[in-house]
């Protein structure tokens, strides 16, 4: 076969524009903008935490289109289909195109976006065609409540998973390629029984969806994979237009993605995967971190190059980040170097004696910061699990603080702890109809009808409570099964001597009436959920009486802010300023982000790193991670608090530790604070301040 090359001409400025390059990047930087591209190489950039990462990929591939490589030969993958936007419309400022040419020529965006533009030209090589319909999560979970009832599956009888818990199986098993009976006994052992009929139900599931043209987002990449194995011609025809392949957090892949890389670099081997293991934390989802350790294996002639050259952080906070991830067993070394002067100001380790002192102390520090200078917007409150922020977001609260939560709604605004407190509303307020609604329908059998007669029957009479307990409308419901008469002894015992004014207690009796398990059926999250509920018992174990702690909860819609309203999941209390906000998340909502000051609460072993993640064999190294992207998420500021004592559902206090990831590293690293309240008396005497130098000095005995 005659090859004949086509020889495109360099841009007259382009030798002018890599001595801008060179002005505006680094020596790292440069030396990954400016890598071989004719032939193209694979290379492999470990990207540390504020090195410039982003712009390195923007630049290179600049410098490709500059060098001659045509746009629609590059691939560029990232995250979020905004990240590709923003990179692709920086690389039209950069080449001086301004016409749109590069951002429509490129292939850029998420994996999914990508396969359903190969898909869409292809469909028809897998049986499809080419207008199949794509599936939203509701729209999946449908249909996945359709292949159950088909497959005959009588979910009456035994406990039965939903279809949301049947999708993250699925989903997890199609991005890691794991078979769904593994998946089922190392993710939901309590299914280990009915792994069949959950594999049965999937492959109708599969079958139905071929037959109606239709495709879920998992069968986007996982139907792309087939079509380069299964299609040679497809398969040629990729393998030759992408001549250079950019993956953006290539850390964060699972192995389906990483396998439809390699199928497409086959020819060109022209692949550069950009990543940080030290950032890899969501394992949880199917992510791999191997993809990145094991990509020299695949691609022997791979450059390594490392980004070290840290633009957001001050010395003082990396050196703290860049001890603690030492500690990782496996990793690829590097060392964050600060571009940044000193500001003489040490990460703050703020031991506090109890909880409900350090979301005092959070407070008064963000209050102070911003008095300083400092906006509200400019400070962030990161957490492990949602629930460490229930004591922050109350104190917030009654201090008129403005905030945004970014891990999702507001915890009390989320469904599994309203179905809880909806138990301890109806036990302090019989005359609660939408507790009673609420409880009701999470009865087996009973729908929103049911529930609507139940309700009307109860609101006439003295005594809804007693009517329920005494089984006056035993009647009017479906009692197959022993999900009634479960929920009127759950009654029963809420409203026992022993529990009706231990809201801890009654939390506790709800979870182990079948709350707990309906938690594993209906929810993929089903351990954080509960992680949450027993977060809430420990907490409500501070109140003398359920209605102390209910009326306390209000306070999140009512008190200081105007008329009561609804918190919704990304709602502002208003009281400042629009767009001044502090922002609370947890750490895994983070990643990516930056602020000026970052506190990180609950930082006690047991609560960082979750006792949960433990679990898993490499769980340890992944917390780690999670604590190094907690940590340089900060700019100026950094403040570490943690709770000396917490109650437990007894209201017994426990001594808390440090977290391991604080002890582990020297105290030289941190200036350790002590904390005193000092009250001001109105009425009475005021009492002594507390003092904790002893524990705060010794925290790493």
């Amino acid at each position: 076969m005659k090859r004949y090359v086509i020889k495109r001409p360099i841009n007259a400025s382009a030798i002018d524009r890599l001595a801008r390059y060179q002005e505006e990047l680094n020596p790292e930087q440069f030396a990954v903008v400016t890598a071989a591209h004719a032939p193209a190489l694979p290379s492999l950039v470990i990207a540390g935490a504020g090195t410039g990462k982003t712009r390195t990929i923007t630049y290179r591939v600049a410098y490709l289109i500059e060098q001659g490589v045509s746009p629609s030969r590059i691939l560029l993958a990232t995250f979020t289909n905004r990240a590709a936007r923003e990179m692709l419309r920086r690389v039209e400022s950069l080449t001086a195109s301004g016409d749109g040419n590069v951002s429509r020529k490129v292939w850029g965006g998420t994996f999914h976006r990508i396969g359903n533009l190969v898909l869409r030209r292809h469909a028809e090589a897998l049986g499809y065609t080419s207008n199949y319909t794509i599936l939203d999560a509701e729209d999946a979970r449908d249909f996945l409540t359709a292949c159950v009832a088909e497959a005959g599956v009588d979910t009456r009888a035994r406990r039965f998973p939903k279809a949301e818990v049947l999708q993250d199986i699925a989903s997890y098993a199609t991005n890691t390629d794991e078979p769904i009976p593994d998946v089922v006994v190392h993710r939901y052992p309590q299914f280990h029984t009915i792994a069949g009929d959950i594999e049965r139900v999937d492959r109708l599931y599969t079958a139905r969806k071929r037959e109606r043209n239709v495709m879920d987002y998992d069968d986007l990449l996982l139907n792309w994979k087939r079509l380069m194995i299964e299609s040679d011609a497809v398969a040629r025809l990729y393998q030759e237009q992408f001549q250079h392949i950019l993956v953006d957090e290539y850390q964060d892949t699972n192995k389906l993605q990483a396998e439809i890389i390699d199928l497409l670099a086959v020819k060109h081997r022209g692949v550069t995967v950009v990543g940080d293991d030290s950032q890899s934390i969501f394992g949880w989802r199917g992510a791999n971190v191997g993809n990145l350790f094991e990509f020299q294996k695949r691609y022997a002639e791979a450059a390594l190059y490392k980004l070290e050259t840290n633009y957001r952080s001050t010395p003082e906070i990396l050196a703290l980040a860049n001890a603690s991830i030492a500690h990782n067993r496996k990793q690829f070394p590097k060392s964050l170097r600060a571009v940044r002067a000193s500001l003489d100001l040490k990460p703050a380790l703020v031991p506090c004696q109890d909880a409900e002192q350090q979301a005092a102390f959070v407070v008064s520090r963000i209050l102070e910061l911003r008095e300083e200078g400092t906006a509200l917007e400019d400070i962030a409150v990161l957490y492990r699990s949602h629930y460490h922020s229930l004591e922050i977001q109350l104190e917030l609260t009654r201090r008129n603080v403005p905030y945004q939560i970014r891990s999702g709604v507001r915890f009390f605004e989320q469904a599994h702890v309203k179905d809880v407190l909806s138990y301890l509303r109806i036990i302090a307020n019989p005359f609660d109809e939408i507790a009673w609604k609420r409880a009701l329908k999470l009865v087996p059998n009973i729908g929103a009808a049911t529930a609507n007669r139940v309700w009307e029957t109860l609101r006439h009479t003295d005594d809804p409570l007693a009517l329920v307990r005494r089984g006056a409308v035993d009647s009017q419901v479906n009692r197959r099964g022993n999900g009634w008469q479960i929920f009127r002894e759950l009654l029963e015992s809420l409203a026992g001597e022993d529990a009706r004014a231990n809201p801890a207690r009654q939390i506790e009796i709800v979870l182990a009436s079948g709350y707990e398990d309906y938690l594993a059926q209906t929810y993929e999250n089903a351990e954080a959920r509960l992680e949450d509920l027993r977060g809430l018992a420990r907490y409500s174990a501070r109140y003398d009486s359920t209605e102390e702690f209910l009326a306390d909860l209000a306070l999140l819609s009512t008190e200081g802010f105007g008329q009561p309203k609804t918190l919704g999941g990304e709602d502002v209390v208003s009281g400042a300023d629009e767009d001044e906000m502090l922002v609370l998340t947890s750490v895994h909502q983070a990643k990516g982000l930056e602020w000026k000051a970052v506190f990180v609460v609950w930082a006690a072993d047991g609560k960082f790193p979750s006792p949960r993640a433990l679990r898993e064999m490499e769980g340890e190294d992944e917390e780690r991670r999670l604590w190094y992207v907690s940590i340089t998420r900060a700019k100026d500021e950094l403040y570490i608090t943690y709770p000396l004592l917490a109650a437990d559902y007894t209201k017994q206090m426990i001594v808390q530790r440090p977290s391991r990831f604080v002890t582990e590293t020297l105290p030289e690293l941190y200036d350790i604070w002590q904390l005193e309240e000092e009250s001001i008396a109105i009425d009475e005497a005021a009492p002594e301040p507390l003092a904790i130098a002893e524990e705060a000095s010794d925290f790493v005995n």
